[in-house]
């Protein structure tokens, strides 16, 4: 019975797709492309975890998606209908242990031969750490940033961002800007944590368009990556600089691994800029 689960059967189910059992690797970087798991509205699929995770922090369409069961190793899913050819949707939970990468998250789409009825996710090693002479660079210099190109021949334009508060969560963000260089963008925004709360650690970014996917950011916390009740911590967010359309409205999305969440919405780039890459 081990055996048999290991390997993908050739059964069709009920809607004529053959059902697979696979490993599936999760994205180790915000760069990386979401995987892909093929669910259907008439078959579960379940995810298969290598390390307990954090059920309070699973996120996902409870409109078109539904979540049957969690474990400390598992989710079973299923959508509430066969999705549409194009229809994509996320589906995200933290790890307990906080190691990199801290989330495992996947792309849920409807294929029209197969479905995926258990993934085992497998989780990256984290990299070797850097020799000595790499841990003992030099600091980056001004001239650096000119000569690998991140500084063009319009500079970079800065932007302020309005506050936001989350009441909600516990959460305010104020003395914000937005940086635009050559071929990248960053959001630096102070984050406070409201007495109250427990401290917050926040382990993943992303930029949120109202058409498109999301843009995935590195993130960076000066000082620390926890922010204590009552404290605050710088928090920068770095993505490869998209192609401008008609669209220049972001939301910057900041999760915590404790499910609290907060949301910067309104940040627009330079006229400026959005005329010189159009």
């Amino acid at each position: 019975m081990l055996l048999m689960g290991t390997v993908a059967r050739a059964e069709p189910t009920p809607g004529g797709r053959i059902e697979r059992t696979r490993a599936v690797a999760v994205a180790s970087s915000p760069a990386e492309p979401l995987p892909e798991v093929h669910v259907t509205g008439d078959a579960p699929t379940v995810l298969f975890f290598p390390a307990p995770i954090q059920t309070k922090t699973l996120t996902f369409d409870e409109s078109r998606i539904r979540v049957l069961d969690t474990g400390a190793l598992t989710i079973v899913l299923q959508a509430v209908t066969d999705l549409k050819e194009g229809e994509r949707h996320e589906i995200g939970v933290f790890f307990a242990d906080g190691r990199a990468p801290s989330r495992a998250a996947f792309v849920l789409v409807t294929d029209p031969t197969e479905v995926d009825t258990r993934i085992d996710v497998q989780r990256p090693e984290p990299p070797a750490a850097p020799c000595q002479n790499e841990a003992l660079s030099r600091a980056p210099l001004p001239e650096d940033f000119v000569l690998l190109g991140y500084v063009g021949d319009q500079g970079v334009s800065v932007v302020p961002i309005k506050s936001a508060d989350a009441e909600a969560q516990g959460l305010t963000a104020n003395m914000g800007k937005l940086y635009l260089g050559n071929g990248w963008a960053l959001v630096s925004v102070l984050i406070r944590n409201h007495p109250k709360q427990p401290r917050w650690t926040p382990r993943e970014a992303s930029l949120r368009r109202p058409m498109g996917p999301p843009l995935q950011a590195r993130l960076v916390m000066k000082g620390g990556s926890m922010i204590e009740p009552g404290e605050g911590g710088r928090a920068l967010a770095v993505v490869d600089m998209p192609t401008l359309d008609a669209d220049t409205s972001f939301t910057l999305e900041l999760r915590g691994e404790d499910g609290r969440s907060l949301k910067i919405p309104d940040m627009r780039f330079p006229k400026a800029v959005k005329e010189e890459v159009q």
